[in-house]
């Protein structure tokens, strides 16, 4: 395995292990995951889904990124760190606002069929 590929696996490993936020996302997703199985959608819906879950997570690595490499430079407190790792949070809200749309847009109508 190269070393670049190893590095790139244990810094996934320590943002799963160490981020509340990408716990939740992590679980948030497998339960999408499920629902999607058990609904039996599409090849197409399902690469959507696939695709929207993977912008959340990296959207939560990179704030994570982020706010690791702010912490570094700067141990005071600076409007520009605050205002960095607000848009950074911001970046990762928008997307997770982008899953919960898409989400209901394709499984909504296979929820209603159930009921």
């Amino acid at each position: 395995m190269p070393e670049s590929f190893y590095y790139a696996i244990v810094g996934i490993a320590s943002v799963f292990k160490n981020e509340r936020n990408m716990k939740i996302h992590f679980l948030a997703s497998l339960a999408v995951v499920l629902f999607a199985y058990l609904a039996d959608v599409t090849k197409f819906e399902w690469a959507i889904l696939v695709i929207t879950i993977f912008m959340v997570l990296i959207a939560e690595a990179v704030n994570t990124a982020i706010e690791k490499t702010v912490d570094l430079v700067t141990e005071t407190y600076h409007p520009l760190a605050k205002k960095a790792k607000n848009i950074a949070a911001g970046a990762v809200l928008l997307s997770a606002v982008n899953a919960v749309i898409i989400a209901l847009i394709i499984l909504l109508p296979y929820l209603k069929a159930y009921i």
